[in-house]
């Protein structure tokens, strides 16, 4: 099967090409490029996400599961800006044509896309080793996309969801020992919310013109708090007691699952800072089935602090951590 066979059969398709609001997509899958109409008043959020065999997932997988996981983590990057999903492009390099392999890969990217009402609109493919390049294209209101900086002292610092899932369920992804006490529920409910997490594009939306500042935690709690705090200039104080854990995550011991909830990463909950003039909405947000906690505030200074400690070393998962240090 050439190149545009298997576009043709695996990725042109209705569930994939209609996925999200079609007024916005002009054009897509079939001409040199795609044509976007935006809408008045909105600004583009643009985003890239690479995943490599071994690096961002291991082994073994589902085909079905990757599909997912990897448009997921990418449109996980709009949610942390207030914006909503429109398009993505796939640029996918595989080692041979695999019927199997690419007939689950692209329903698990359907049913993501479903999911997140977002439109494949392009992309490539390409013969070598096996990666996926994701291009995710989203709409903000113009001045109230949510970033980095922006935090001011006196913020509330939350979180959209528990912490330390992601690893947890790498850890069972692995075949590591697991706790006697972890039920098969809890351990599908893991596997789940490492495979299959979902982008809170909702949350993100809701946040617009609310929070000061926000992002998405991909690589650990105390890595991205770091991030935020830099670029506001401001101080991050995390309280241990409050940070929200699953009654999966539960089953380990207590050491473990602070080490998951502060350095484990791959959780992809947003965490962001909310002025306390506006904490009668987290009730709000509850009713609406968001599970967002106040895990600690925003002060003057630098840094991130635990209970009062400062912490040297983010801990999280850094690209070329070695070849930086070896």
């Amino acid at each position: 099967m050439g190149e545009f066979g298997l576009i043709g059969r695996y990725f042109q398709r209705q569930a994939l090409e209609r996925a999200g609001g079609q007024a916005k997509v002009a054009l897509g899958i079939g001409d040199d490029a795609a044509l976007l109409d935006p809408t008045p008043g909105c600004q583009w959020v643009i985003s890239t996400d690479s995943l490599v065999q071994g690096v961002h997932f291991p082994e073994p997988y589902s085909p079905a599961d990757l599909g997912y996981r990897a448009l997921a983590v990418a449109v996980s990057d709009l949610a942390a800006m207030a914006a909503t999903p429109v398009g993505f492009t796939l640029a996918l390099t595989l080692p041979a044509v695999d019927d199997g392999w690419l007939q689950g890969f692209s329903d698990g990217l359907a049913a993501c896309a479903a999911d997140h009402r977002i439109s494949l609109i392009g992309g490539d493919t390409t013969r070598g080793p096996l990666n996926i390049g994701i291009t995710v294209y989203g709409e903000a209101v113009s001045g109230r996309a949510l970033r980095r900086a922006g935090a001011r002292p006196g913020d509330l610092l939350c979180v959209g969801g528990p912490l330390g899932d992601g690893a947890a369920g790498l850890a069972v992804v692995l075949g590591q020992e697991l706790p006697g006490s972890l039920t098969e529920a809890a351990r599908n409910y893991l596997l789940n919310r490492f495979w299959r997490p979902r982008a809170q594009c909702e949350l993100g939306a809701a946040l617009a013109g609310v929070a000061t500042a926000g992002m998405d935690i991909s690589d650990g709690l105390l890595q991205d708090a770091a991030h935020l705090a830099r670029a506001s200039g401001v101080a991050v104080q995390l309280r241990r007691a409050a940070l929200p854990s699953s009654p999966a995550l539960q089953a380990w011991p207590a050491a473990q699952q602070l080490d998951w909830m502060l350095s484990g990463g791959d959780d992809y909950v947003l965490l962001f800072t909310l002025p306390p003039a506006q904490a009668a909405l987290l009730p709000q947000w509850a009713e609406q089935g968001w599970s967002v906690s106040v895990i600690g505030e925003i002060t003057v200074g630098d840094g991130v602090w635990l209970d009062g400690q400062a912490v040297t070393g983010a801990g999280g998962y850094q690209h070329f951590e070695e070849s930086k240090h070896g």
